[in-house]
């Protein structure tokens, strides 16, 4: 055997040791990414609209339902039953039946000068982390969507002083032809990072768009995001219902996690396929949801 020289034997070490820290970063990496993972993973709520006329019959009852679904949040869309003026009420209400409020659909109207502090401190006292813009005729009109972004934006800078986000909610209009782009891409780069983009998966499928895409297209902007099975124009093969349609729940939950900033999947349902009940309905989506998450080893 020959001897082997100082300096190739340090060299040796060197590499040995080179070798060791590799795999233990490897390691580490892999754990950091587990975490990442596990930590980054959405919850999940539920559009409140989707089951508005049984919360209108029995709000407390609808409720309990919708926690029975294993939801972990719900969205309000304008109903509170009995507690329309008892935010305190309904929040002990939600924390019984284990609920977290996910955000809100509020529009303009509610953010008028006489109106902003009841509405901020109602959304509060719920602990409403977002408070989104469902609808603004604006959105879509050439002429004013330059003041409609104006105003999202300032907006954004009132209620980020009460630690609440605001954000606009798409159609299927806003993906009309817009300039060089939509009225969507042009509402997003006219706007700061801080005004969330909440994508409605449904409705851009029906406009024709890739939901993924856009997710990508803006990152860390898709904080919420609405999990409808909408089918797309012409389709009747399907059910608008989470894993009964055509949509790759897969590639846009990634995307979600990956890209999107996303806190919370938010399903909704808007059409009640086969007889099923409004609740049925989301019952079934829900319950998609869950098998995809599954598979994905999400859940």
């Amino acid at each position: 055997m020959k001897p082997i020289k100082l300096v190739s034997f340090i060299l040796l070490i060197v590499a040995n040791v080179g070798c060791q820290n590799t795999v233990q970063e490897k390691a580490q990496n892999s754990a950091l990414q587990e975490q990442t993972k596990v930590s980054s993973m959405p919850k999940v709520s539920v559009q409140l609209y989707s089951v508005r006329d049984s919360l209108k019959k029995d709000f407390i009852g609808t409720l309990k339902e919708i926690a029975s679904f294993g939801f972990e949040g719900v969205e309000f869309a304008g109903v509170f039953g009995p507690y329309e003026n008892d935010p305190q009420g309904l929040k002990k209400l939600l924390d019984e039946l284990g609920l977290k409020v996910s955000g809100a659909h509020v529009s303009f109207k509610h953010f008028t000068e006489e109106k902003f502090n009841r509405t901020v401190e109602f959304y509060r006292a719920l602990e409403a982390p977002m408070l989104i813009v469902p609808w603004d005729d604006r959105s879509i009109d050439p002429d004013k969507i330059d003041e409609f972004a104006k105003d999202l934006t300032e907006l954004s800078k009132k209620l980020s002083a009460y630690g609440m986000k605001t954000g606009y909610h798409n159609h299927d209009d806003e993906f009309a032809e817009f300039k060089d782009s939509t009225y969507w891409d042009y509402l997003a780069r006219s706007t700061p990072s801080d005004v969330v983009l909440q994508l409605d998966v449904g409705w851009a499928i029906y406009a024709g768009k890739d939901p993924v895409s856009y997710v990508k297209r803006y990152p860390g902007r898709t904080l919420t995001t609405h999990y409808k099975a909408k089918l797309p124009k012409g389709a009747s093969d399907k059910l608008p219902l989470i894993g009964q349609d055509a949509i790759d729940w897969e590639s846009l939950i990634q995307s979600n996690i990956a890209v999107g900033g996303t806190q919370w999947l938010v399903v909704e349902q808007e059409d009640y396929p086969n007889g099923l009940s409004p609740l049925e309905s989301v019952r079934v989506s829900k319950r998609g949801l869950d098998l995809i998450l599954q598979k994905m080893k999400l859940k």
